[in-house]
């Protein structure tokens, strides 16, 4: 019981969402979806002392563990 009160509130709430849409503000969603077009390594720099310039670290690691990948012998 009481499983008919949840299921009617749920078929209004669809239903509006369905039928009514809400205010959009579209200059705001437009400025937030334009953002900055700017994209640079600069807006990372911060992080570059927890990156290791190591490039074939990954390679030693699995040469020590005895796996070889597939076509590689």
């Amino acid at each position: 019981m009481g499983r008919g009160r949840a299921k009617a509130k749920q078929t209004r709430v669809a239903r509006e969402l369905k039928y009514h849409s809400p205010n959009t503000d579209l200059a705001a969603l437009q400025r937030e979806l334009g953002g900055s077009s700017r994209k640079s390594d600069d807006d990372f720099d911060e992080y570059g002392e927890y990156v290791e310039d190591d490039e074939d670290e990954g390679e030693d690691d699995e040469d020590e563990a005895g796996y070889s990948p597939p076509g590689r012998h």
